[in-house]
């Protein structure tokens, strides 16, 4: 169960939640960028690798019975901040496309570099899902 914490008074942030309060089983990524299964960046787009990067980490959750609904925390770690900016209408779309709305706590950091040169993002996900008596 997942409840998002807005205190009174505060807007409603805009593709993300403030906070939440979850209870169940945890799961967690490592970093997950946008290669394919064979480890191939196919992309220099920034959405592209959003996009893919998503879908790994859906793989990865799905390995745990783990859905986007369950999503509770992102850290996205970012090249460059302006390509991110740059780049939000086609995030907007590979999210509403793969995640439909569902909004985790986010946290977004430009890094001067990432393992895997050709990466452009790498996100951390932490989802929650709920234990099977509903709690």
């Amino acid at each position: 169960m997942h409840k998002t914490l807005l205190p009174a008074g505060w807007p409603r942030p805009k593709g993300y939640a403030n906070g939440i309060a979850a209870e169940g089983r945890f799961v967690f990524t490592a970093g997950v960028i946008g290669w394919d299964e064979k480890e191939t960046i196919r992309s220099d787009d920034f959405a592209a690798q959003v996009e893919q990067t998503l879908l790994n980490i859906l793989a990865i959750l799905g390995e745990a019975g783990a859905k986007p609904q369950h999503l509770v925390r992102m850290t996205w770690y970012v090249t460059d901040k302006q390509t991110y900016l740059n780049s939000l209408e086609g995030v907007g779309a590979a999210w509403r496309k793969i995640m439909g709305r569902v909004f985790p706590c986010m946290a977004v950091v430009e890094v001067s570099a990432l393992v895997e040169d050709k990466a452009l993002v790498e996100i951390e996900a932490t989802a929650v899902v709920p234990n099977e008596d509903g709690a």
